[in-house]
């Protein structure tokens, strides 16, 4: 297993743009880049750094974001996944992440996820035809007491199953199945074949694995008993410079 480094908090020392950080990455010998919203980002030049090293970009997500829960929402859903997708042809199949949006009170949650799998099916319909692929993320999240819909892997999983595209996969993160004590073993099943690409962060802090309490020997254990054989995506706010941090992601997930 390779990693993806989040440029958006790692390599940022002394480098102002995401450009810099991606040749930062390639002389530290990481592989792979990661980063969040790209519509004020200069895809220029971060193409042109991504051809000069080697290095591939791995994900970003797709903006602005809605609310897969909301039928509303789903044109803006579906006008984002559009604009989205000449972003990932550009960058070589890069995953688009996109997140359920957040619970809707008074809302049955059956009805939420039925309003889910249905702009995903579209959406995903979408991506497979231009060759991409879109990338659910679980991601635990509160405003004003809600949580995000799809806030565990299992949920989340349900989800890509029900829509059974070849255009839609899961981002399973590791650090927001830990806020919620999600048993990563049992959340995955035998449906590994759905996840496209694991992140990883501590708790709490979300620094550096090796630096909280997941029991990270146990976490790489599932993922190699399940069958995973993606990136390991760092997406995490560094405690250490640049070598030291990823010396200590490489011991605690024992990929030395």
């Amino acid at each position: 297993m390779q990693f993806a480094a989040c440029i958006e908090w790692m390599f940022a020392n002394g480098n102002a743009d995401l450009a810099s950080r991606i040749r930062a990455a390639h002389a530290a010998g990481v592989p792979g880049v990661e980063f969040h919203l790209w519509r004020e980002k200069d895809l220029d030049a971060i193409e042109k750094a991504l051809n000069e090293t080697g290095v591939r970009l791995v994900s970003f997500c797709v903006e602005p974001r809605c609310s897969l829960v909301d039928p509303l929402e789903h044109d803006k859903v579906l006008a984002a996944v559009a604009d989205a997708i000449p972003v990932a042809q550009r960058f070589a199949g890069a995953g688009m992440v996109v997140a359920s949006g957040f619970t809707r009170p008074d809302v049955p949650a059956q009805d939420q996820l039925d309003a889910a799998v249905a702009v995903l099916r579209r959406a995903a319909a979408m991506a497979h035809d231009a060759g991409v692929v879109l990338w659910l993320e679980a991601v635990h999240m509160l405003l004003n007491g809600q949580r995000m819909f799809v806030d565990t892997i299992a949920r989340g999983l349900d989800i890509v199953a029900a829509v059974d595209s070849p255009g839609l996969r899961l981002l399973a993160d590791v650090y927001h199945a830990a806020q919620t004590n999600e048993d990563l073993a049992a959340a995955i099943g035998d449906r590994m074949r759905h996840i496209a690409h694991v992140q990883v962060a501590d708790t709490p802090g979300r620094h550096e694995p090796g630096t909280g309490t997941i029991a990270w020997p146990a976490v790489m254990g599932v993922l190699r008993e399940k069958g995973y054989a993606g990136a390991i995506g760092l997406e995490y706010f560094p405690g250490a410079g640049d070598a030291e941090s990823l010396a200590l992601s490489r011991r605690a997930l024992g990929l030395a």
